[in-house]
């Protein structure tokens, strides 16, 4: 937290409440999809773990045989107008989170500033009864949804409102939310949401990084939390030489690698490892720079949800409910 910033809160949480206000008198109204849309979002600034869970999700619902898609706003790419996601493109086009989506997940994939011209795209595009996933949705909301699941971090519990802290809402908007999604090892916390009114089912996440490699490596990454990534390369049995972090989203330049490369140098390590994340920012000709120093890694972070079955099967009944749009 920012003590700094601890006089600004207030006017940031006006603000936020009377937008809030606005769409939920009516006053504001959402423009609809002719298909359901659930929103997977979280009330923090990054890293909560939104994009594994939006990856599994997409999974799930491809293997029940329902045509389902990803819709997003392409943070930090260079145009805003709508468009399909190419898995072979860049981060720069088509923002690093939607790229890595729609390779990891292998569904389509629509980025734009207007999420509901992406959505309109999406459904122009393909043919078959679609469900919308809407990536980092719960702000969002000048696109009505159908279903919010909010995933929480731990730090949001004791975290307060930006500019001095990283919660964009208060824990209490969370009544907006039909289901709450929260890491395996932090079921403590699920006596602290009863007590404050949030009964909504909980979605309990495993989640596992997946890495290979020699032991000794120099790790970097530009995300919101790389204290974390730090500590699960070590539980996976890597020795983390150096940690080299830039902020979230960085772009990264000719300069970084040269550093990075001094860094293997100075620490005699054997390779680098990244996120998934942060390799697709990598162009094809970075990568080849630093795999002349040594070789380059990701590591993967690999989600599952306790119950998949039964909750998928949750989230499909709610949608084919009356009041929500037609499932296929």
């Amino acid at each position: 937290m920012n003590a700094a910033l601890l006089p600004f809160v207030p006017l940031y949480a006006a603000g936020a409440g009377l937008k809030n206000l606005a769409w939920n008198r009516g006053w504001l109204h959402p423009q609809r999809l002719r298909h359901p849309v659930v929103s997977i979002g979280n009330l923090s600034v990054g890293g909560a773990g939104k994009t594994p869970l939006v990856i599994r999700l997409a999974q799930l619902l491809a293997e029940r045989g329902v045509a389902v898609d990803v819709l997003s706003r392409g943070y930090g790419r260079q145009s805003s107008h709508p468009e399909r996601v190419n898995p072979e493109g860049s981060a720069q086009q088509f923002g690093d989170e939607p790229l890595l989506i729609a390779q990891a997940a292998g569904v389509p994939v629509f980025v734009g500033a207007n999420r509901h011209a992406a959505g309109v795209l999406a459904e122009a595009q393909q043919s078959a009864p679609l469900l919308h996933l809407l990536d980092d949705g719960f702000q969002h909301r000048q696109l009505a949804r159908d279903a919010d699941i909010v995933v929480l971090h731990r730090s949001d519990f004791d975290s307060c409102l930006l500019p001095a802290g990283r919660l964009r809402e208060p824990l209490s908007s969370l009544r907006r939310a039909q289901f709450i999604a929260l890491r395996r090892e932090d079921r403590d916390l699920e006596p602290e949401l009863r007590r404050r009114g949030h009964p909504q089912p909980i979605w309990w996440m495993e989640r596992r990084l997946e890495v290979s490699g020699p032991d000794r490596i120099v790790a970097f990454c530009a995300i919101a939390r790389p204290d974390e990534f730090q500590a699960a390369l070590r539980s996976q049995g890597s020795a983390v030489a150096v940690l080299r972090a830039w902020r979230d989203h960085h772009p990264y330049t000719n300069p970084d690698l040269a550093e990075l490369i001094e860094l293997r140098r100075q620490h005699e390590a054997d390779a680098f490892v990244t996120t998934e994340k942060d390799l697709v920012r990598l162009s094809p000709e970075q990568r080849r720079t630093l795999e002349t120093a040594a070789p380059l890694h990701a590591a993967r972070l690999v989600v599952r949800i306790e119950g998949e079955s039964a909750l998928v099967d949750g989230l499909l009944a709610l949608l084919s409910s009356p009041g929500s749009s037609a499932m296929p």
